[in-house]
């Protein structure tokens, strides 16, 4: 019999790839409901043959996070999440590791929007553009608009320099900015560039820009918090493209308000889709609603990593892009060299 594979979710721009999967696998859909209606097909046997599914970044307002209580629903025959998005922090890993269950995300194809929205929300809140903007609208050409400040001469600090964090330095050396790092480990050199790697303590105190690009866990949660705000340079300008949680968001108005953190950049928040009071009536934050990959062309670019993901993993037991969390174990399967393009 063919594998069966179930989507979970929609996809947008690769729906007619999704199909052609039919040729060789049966297909299952689950593209809205509720979790409620999600744990009763595994209860019931309606996914009994699942070998791998598709999750959609959206999928989890119909089944909601993929908690133990969902990790342990999936049939035994459950072995593999190709999950469309960078971050992942809807689906607990320790969970999926526990029950032998791979997980792949879509890094690689996110970088070059999510660095653009980096480098757009950079140059808006240092140039206060939201007075200017507002003002505008309102009729009162550039209203009350503070002087901003260029990029060039400034240091960008960038908190997780992975492929988004690099394509992030790759855009700010263009605008004369001098770029510092911290990772958990050091890049290896040929990827630094001109990059400086400093401890996490320098690069809060050294940064006129700080970036965060890293992964929302338990161990990221609140990384930057009232204790790290205030160990940051008085006026630092803070961009986040990641994951909202990362930054303790009730701490960060009050460093807004106080005139420590002198302008912010966002396109996450810590409980979206509500943003903190704090945020939205500051003219000092240049806000987005998470938009950051939300083009044409890197929509499609994703879906059609998360389908060959899933292709790979049941027709050779691989995935491509294995999240990081499971690199190394000894049942997980080996994560393939990728490069986007191809999809």
């Amino acid at each position: 019999m063919a594998p069966t594979v179930l989507c979970i979710g929609k996809l947008t721009d690769a729906a007619e790839e999704w199909q052609a999967l039919g040729s060789k696998y049966t297909l299952l859909e689950f593209q809205s409901g509720t979790r409620e209606e999600f744990l009763a097909n595994c209860r019931n046997g309606i996914y009994d043959s699942v070998v791998g599914c598709y999750r959609s970044n959206g999928s989890t307002r119909f089944t909601g996070r993929f908690d133990a209580e969902l990790v342990d629903a999936l049939p035994k025959s459950f072995k593999f999440i190709a999950h469309n998005g960078a971050g992942y922090d809807t689906i607990d890993v320790d969970e999926c590791s526990r029950r032998q269950i791979a997980v792949s995300n879509t890094p690689i194809a996110v970088d070059d929007a999510t660095a653009d929205v980096g480098i757009f929300l950079l140059l808006g809140a240092l140039r206060m553009a939201h007075f200017s903007i507002t003002a505008l609208r309102a009729g009162k050409w550039m209203g009350e608009t503070p002087r901003g400040h260029d990029p060039k001469g400034k240091i960008l600090g960038i908190l997780g320099m992975g492929g988004i964090g690099r394509a992030m330095a790759h855009r700010a050396r263009a605008f004369g900015m001098r770029i510092i790092y911290h990772n958990r480990r050091r890049l290896d050199p040929s990827l630094e560039n001109d990059a400086e790697y400093v401890s996490f303590n320098d690069l809060l105190a050294k940064s006129d820009v700080l970036s965060l690009n890293l992964a929302l866990n338990a161990s990221t949660r609140h990384i930057v918090g009232a204790p790290e705000l205030g160990r940051t340079k008085p006026g630092v300008v803070i961009i986040n493209t990641a994951r909202g949680a990362l930054i303790d968001e009730a701490a960060l108005v009050e460093a807004l308000d106080s005139g420590r953190v002198s302008a912010v950049g966002l396109d996450v928040y810590e409980n979206e889709p509500k943003i903190h009071p704090g945020l939205v009536k500051n003219e000092r934050a240049f806000l987005l609603p998470h938009v950051g990959t939300y083009t044409y062309e890197t929509g499609r670019d994703m879906e059609l990593l998360v389908l060959k993901n899933l292709e790979t993993a049941v027709d050779e037991g691989k995935m491509i892009t294995l999240v990081s969390e499971q690199k190394g174990l000894e049942w997980a399967p080996p994560a393939k060299d990728v490069n986007v393009s191809k999809f």
